[in-house]
């Protein structure tokens, strides 16, 4: 999960926390729909694939959940909350939002001031409408399909950073009531296209998505004009920082099976191209198990094509950087993505980026050898002959040329990892082991060069 948040110093989370438990609002009871996170491993020599969906997930992916879009907020249209909660309480009975007597906008009216701009995403009542899909508002969630997440500032007490990303900062919060802890993520509101476009975006797919390798959702809610989504907690973090000095070919075959299942999910049950992928968005827990996050870029698929090019430009597809050079916003393939997950691969088995940019003059160089050179390989010293096809097959110059997700699930490499016996838990345990002390080492030495600077200044 990687970009800073755009919010300043002052307006903390921690702020915003005491602003609410100073509050006269009355707690909303907790949905059923907040579980535990804890789910059971697969057993050693079980096949991974297509583990069942219990709790939550379960319980949404038989929801005909609504798809939202950005051209569907309501703009000034007078969008109230009767008393009730839940759907019908947000005006969402029916599908379609309550509405008084003030007539409508025109929607093909242009934003004026920011004042105006904000009063048509923000009600009154301080809720952020979807016309006919959601409301999020300081106590929940509710969608239009009855899906109902109820949650607030005031049951959730703040942990730790986690990290920041494109979009916001994200923290372990411990959730009160239910002594679960869960990773949430803070997204300042601004009146800009691509900020609401990524905040629908991923509420629709982490709402929608009910999968085994995508991060579970636990709900989310609007205060102070920040939007607030908890997400799965993911007690190991993310792949980068699991890396080490390589990944063992029998726990990349794993992760890669889980990262292979998890896209597939996305294009084919919610025709969602990722468009983000590379380790960073890819968390692991102690338990072992691998899911895809971070969703704020991903895209609505159109015959199977993507009409926009955001994403790392590190993990980009040769034909998205030629795209971005002759300032085209290029049309590509759901291939980018795999061209992405080989990369990815290849940064796992060595341990860092396969494009260092210290090897290069500047980033353009670096950007001209990912187009116009020789695609990186596995290390032939460490990993099969399997290993090294798959990767090929991912990294093929020629989008057309590239494995399809069936393909690649078809593959002797993740056929074989099926009946392979691999401990996750264990290597996982050891990653963070080598982490916390690489950790350790460079907090030493930065100790070191301190006390020697100031012994010089003395």
């Amino acid at each position: 999960m990687a970009a800073r948040s755009s919010q300043g110093p002052n307006n903390s989370i921690d702020a915003t926390t005491n602003a609410f438990r100073n509050a006269t609002l009355s707690d909303k009871p907790l949905h059923p729909a907040l579980r535990s996170a804890v789910s059971a491993p697969s057993a050693p020599g079980r096949p991974p694939s297509n583990p069942a969906l219990g709790g939550l997930a379960k319980r949404r992916a038989g929801l005909n959940a609504p798809k939202l879009n950005v051209n569907e907020i309501a703009g000034g249209m007078g969008l109230h909350l009767p008393p009730g909660g839940g759907p019908s309480g947000a005006g969402l009975g029916g599908g379609r939002p309550m509405m008084d007597d003030l007539p409508r906008r025109s929607p093909q009216a242009t934003w004026g001031t920011p004042f105006a701009n904000f009063s048509k995403i923000v009600d009154p009542s301080g809720a952020l409408n979807f016309t006919g899909k959601a409301v999020v508002h300081s106590k929940g969630v509710d969608f239009s399909n009855g899906a109902s997440f109820a949650i607030n500032m005031t049951q959730l007490q703040l942990e730790e950073e986690l990290g920041r990303g494109n979009y916001g900062t994200v923290k372990k919060v411990l959730h009160k009531p239910t002594k679960v802890y869960m990773a949430m993520k803070e997204i300042r509101l601004e009146l800009d296209q691509s900020k609401l476009n990524a905040i629908i975006m991923e509420l629709d797919i982490l709402h929608r998505a009910a999968a085994p390798e995508i991060v579970d959702f636990y709900g989310a809610f609007f205060i102070e004009s920040c939007v607030y989504y908890c997400m799965e907690y993911m007690d190991a973090g993310s792949l980068d920082k699991l890396e080490g000095e390589g990944i063992p070919e029998g726990v990349l075959g794993r992760i890669t099976g889980s990262m292979v299942r998890g896209l597939k999910f996305l294009k084919d049950d919610m025709q969602i191209i990722h468009r983000d992928v590379k380790p960073t968005n890819v968390l692991v827990n102690r338990k072992g198990e691998v899911k895809l996050c971070d969703f704020g870029v991903s895209g609505q698929l159109e015959r199977s094509l993507a009409k926009t090019n955001i994403g790392c430009q590190s993990y980009m597809a040769p034909e998205r950087i030629k795209g971005e050079s002759q300032n085209n916003l290029g049309t590509y393939t759901v291939s980018s993505d795999v061209w992405s997950l080989g990369l990815s691969m290849i940064e796992m088995s060595l341990g860092h980026y396969p494009y260092p940019p210290e090897t290069y003059a500047n980033v353009f160089a670096q950007l001209t050898a990912i187009v116009h050179g020789d695609p990186p390989e596995l290390p032939e010293e460490r990993y099969s002959d399997d290993a090294r096809d798959f990767v090929s097959r991912c990294l093929h110059r020629v989008p057309e040329l590239r494995a399809t997700y069936a393909e690649l699930l078809d593959h002797p490499f993740l056929v074989e990892d099926q009946t392979r016996a691999v401990d996750m838990p264990g290597w996982v345990a050891q990653a963070i082991d080598y982490r916390d002390s690489k950790q350790r080492e460079q907090l030493e030495k930065q100790q070191q060069q301190h006390q020697q600077q100031q012994q010089l200044s003395s």
